[in-house]
């Protein structure tokens, strides 16, 4: 199992079977340190200034609020376990796994292997989940319900009942069920998740490793984090204790509101270590408000290639504060390509939003329904001024935004740029075939980089194909040097190069101070 891993838990035809995956320290761990580790919370915490907390610390009311309201979520699965690609937490291909290994391998962090398992002719997944209208609608994650064949939800006081699917989200990792009921079922509400302040003390409830409803404490230890899965990444973290089976459950503040769906966790070992991770409430509930009208949710599509403005981009730009999210690529016949927007631009708002980040104009755009027509705020050659959009429709295909930086390839010889510390040369027959270029990609490719100087702090690489400097294309080494110099003599602390690296494009500011 990943380190990072989506918190559902498998099972092969019965709870003995999964026995087989749990860890018997992490069971004896979840048994005996329940009631240690909550009355640590409580000796540390602080009366809240509005909530239902009792005086003596005791949580007891907030569970008594939004327990009975807590569903375990049972889905007989289509996949083999451990089958490759069956996009288990466990088989270390589904989505997740591969985006926690890119947050976390760029962190040194490894990631163990996962042990291969017997196949079975029965698989079952395991999550948890919330009722947030009597009539029987409950929220849950995506990845509990994906590749369900049936779908079990048990309430809190043992009731099993099928539960059918409403809709679902994968981008954003949510899903609606419906069951039907002979009573009207207990609820819970959603509370406000821009509130939500580091240190707030959190509950998480759910049905960890299939034990039985459990409730654990903590606060929010970090907001807006970024886990590479989608546009919408914004997760709450949290040290309140989760593992696999929590996925799907809610995270309440001291009103027992929801206020985070916890959905994934960091786990060297398979269970919890205090890291963990809810999609906040104010974005879930939009999502679930749209999945309860059935049907598929569209996406808003731009066609940029986007990075962030770091302050020696902002000084090559003349922008007087780093912001926006600078265009490094448009995709041709784009909605953006059709409005106008140009590699270079810093698009600093979009639909009355500011962008202070690309992944703000990844959120704001995917947001947007197809069709609509926008105003961008946009920074070009030293002017603000402003253009209008028809936002496209969002494919599977596509993404509204993207700033992956390519290969890595390799290259030969040519002209030196000693103030920023490259090695250039010109693109070759032998060099386009060596780098997979197209015969009428023109620019001047990095060689050499000296690691004392300021272009390899920057991020240059070997392999890097210069194609433009600041904003100007050029089609050898020797018009990108004689570029280079120029900028230097303007007086500008840094120059704006644009680099394409394996598929992508990007801009990289280069000081001239640190050259």
């Amino acid at each position: 199992m990943s380190p990072l891993s989506i918190l559902r838990r498998h099972r092969v035809a019965a709870l003995l079977g999964a026995a087989l995956i749990i860890s018997p320290v992490v069971v004896s761990f979840a048994q005996n340190a329940g009631n240690a580790g909550l009355s640590n919370v409580v000796a540390t915490t602080q009366t809240p200034v509005a909530g239902i907390t009792a005086p003596n610390g005791s949580f007891a009311p907030v569970v008594a609020t939004a327990k009975p309201a807590v569903v375990t979520v049972t889905t007989v699965m289509k996949a083999q376990p451990g089958a490759p690609g069956d996009g288990s937490p466990f088989d270390g291909n589904s989505p997740f796994d591969q985006y926690f290994q890119q947050f976390f391998g760029d962190q040194g962090i490894p990631m163990p292997k996962t042990p291969p398992q017997q196949q079975s002719p029965r698989q079952e997944a395991l999550g948890s989940g919330f009722i947030v209208g009597s009539d029987g609608t409950i929220v849950t994650n995506n990845h509990v319900i994906d590749g369900a064949t049936s779908i079990k939800v048990t309430l809190d006081d043992g009731t099993e009942l099928p539960a059918k699917l409403v809709g679902h989200d994968a981008k954003n990792d949510l899903a609606v069920l419906k069951v039907k009921a002979s009573k009207l079922l207990p609820t819970v509400k959603w509370g406000d998740s821009d509130k939500l302040m580091t240190g707030d003390q959190v509950l998480a409830i759910g049905n960890p490793f299939g034990i039985g409803t459990t409730v654990t404490a903590g606060i929010v230890s970090a907001r807006g984090r970024d886990l590479h899965s989608g546009p919408f990444d914004d997760f709450i973290q949290i040290d309140a204790p989760i593992n696999h089976g929590n996925s799907g459950g809610p995270l309440v503040d001291v009103n027992g509101n929801v206020i985070g769906i916890d959905t994934a966790i960091y786990s060297p070992n398979g269970g919890s270590v205090g890291v963990g991770f809810a999609i906040p409430s104010n974005q879930a509930q939009k999502v679930v408000a749209k999945l309860m009208k059935g049907g598929d949710i569209e996406y808003g599509y731009l066609g940029v290639q986007i990075q962030p403005v770091t302050p020696d981009v902002a000084s090559a730009i003349g922008l007087d504060h780093p912001g926006g999210a600078l265009v490094a690529q448009v995709t041709d016949g784009s909605p953006a390509a059709k409005a106008g927007i140009e590699t270079g631009d810093v698009i600093t708002g979009f639909a009355g939003q500011e962008i202070r980040d690309p992944k703000d104009l990844s959120r704001a755009v995917a947001e947007v329904a197809p069709g609509n027509k926008e105003t961008l705020n946009v920074w070009r050659n030293g002017k603000a001024m402003q253009i209008s959009a028809d936002v496209g429709r969002n494919a599977d295909d596509q993404k509204t935004a993207s700033n992956d930086e390519g290969g890595k390839p390799s290259a030969g010889e040519g002209l030196r740029v000693p103030s920023l510390g490259l090695g250039l040369t010109d693109l070759t027959p032998d060099i386009r075939e060596q780098l997979n270029l197209a015969d009428n990609q023109r620019g001047a490719v990095v060689e050499r980089v000296n690691p004392d100087k300021a272009a390899s702090a920057a991020g240059i690489e070997p392999g890097d194909v210069i194609v433009a400097v600041d904003r100007t294309p050029v089609k050898s080494a020797r018009q990108a040097n004689q570029a280079i110099a120029e900028a230097g003599r303007s007086g500008r602390k840094s120059v704006l190069l644009l680099v394409d690296r394996g598929d992508a494009q990007i801009f990289v500011a280069v000081p001239f101070a640190a050259g």
